[in-house]
């Protein structure tokens, strides 16, 4: 179904890196019935309150971008809360979603929810074909299990739940807090450390060999409402985001250290610190068969972030 100016949307969590890309977008497309609830208002955690409000407020569209996000420390560490809070943020709403009978939905999941052991780049069959890497399981069982929710629900319900499985993100108004921010807001935040002479040491978990993709949130943001107008087959309700291009963090070390101008640092190799998964580039075949593509390159999604930073006082 095709989004109309005059509809209700709902995105839930829209004060995060990716619900404020979607409201951003949606506002560049002339939406202005946007619906949007902080945290004080509606716990997402209580079932009732989000039911309650689902059913007053009535949105015909929801952008499920609300989850307990957070590096691979965090996630290594907060396992009981990680599977908790996001098995019941998801689950409120998509189930609160179908007693609304509202019929249009994307979740938003993560590249993490595929094996640890994958052949690349992964395509969206391979979810489920082997054991998980451990740091991150318990935030990857949970949005498999919003995935499946999803899958599911369509099949007895007939709803129109979709899926995105986005790459690593990065733009503005990510985290970029040391001891809960992912990989490239890690390495954005010591850079602009080392600019600032505050430091002259830039430390590296691992060896800085792992390769990772990362994708321009607003990119994400643009494949949400993509692909909340787009039909598409039924056997293609999980769909992989990506940019098609992955780099070793020591490739990112540099080209951000050369994008500031940094010319002296000292790399620390932390050999000790868990690096997650070596490699997770995903195959974007399907997402390009119904003409969805990225359009911000690397060098200009890392020009934009780093200019929405330079007031924050790391």
């Amino acid at each position: 179904m095709i989004i109309k100016k005059k509809d209700s949307i709902f995105v839930a969590g829209h004060n995060g890196l990716v619900g404020s890309s979607i409201i951003r977008e949606l506002k560049l497309n002339s939406f202005k019935n946007i619906l949007t609830v902080n945290k004080k208002e509606l716990n997402l955690l209580d079932q009732k309150k989000v039911l309650d409000f689902l059913r007053k407020k009535k949105p015909k569209f929801i952008f499920i971008a609300a989850a307990k996000v957070g590096g691979i420390l965090t996630n290594n560490v907060l396992r009981g809360q990680f599977i908790y809070e996001n098995l019941q943020i998801q689950n409120n709403l998509i189930h609160g979603a179908y007693l609304s009978s509202i019929k249009n939905l994307i979740f938003l999941g993560s590249n993490c929810v595929y094996p640890k052991e994958c052949k690349q780049p992964i395509k969206e069959n391979y979810l489920l074909n082997s054991y998980l890497e451990y740091t991150n399981e318990p935030y990857a069982i949970a949005k498999i299990a919003g995935i499946k929710m999803c899958e599911n629900y369509n099949i007895q319900y007939h709803t129109n739940y979709r899926c995105l499985m986005p790459a690593n993100l990065y733009g503005p108004n990510d985290n970029y807090d040391p001891d809960t921010s992912h990989f490239l807001p890690a390495i954005i935040r010591k850079a602009c450390l080392l600019k600032r002479n505050k430091t002259n040491k830039f430390s590296v978990w691992g060896d800085g060999k792992t390769q990772r993709e990362v994708l321009y949130v607003d990119d994400l943001a643009k494949a949400c409402i993509f692909f909340m107008n787009t039909k598409t087959d039924k056997k293609h309700s999980v769909i992989n985001i990506g940019s098609g291009r992955d780099y070793s963090i020591n490739y990112y070390v540099k080209k951000i250290c050369n994008m500031l101008n940094i010319k002296k640092y000292n790399i620390i190799y932390e050999r000790n610190k868990p690096t997650g998964t070596f490699k997770k580039l995903l195959d974007t075949t399907i997402a390009k068969s119904y003409g969805w593509s990225p359009k911000i390159s690397l060098t200009r999604g890392l020009e934009l972030t780093i200019k929405s930073i330079q007031k924050i006082d790391f």
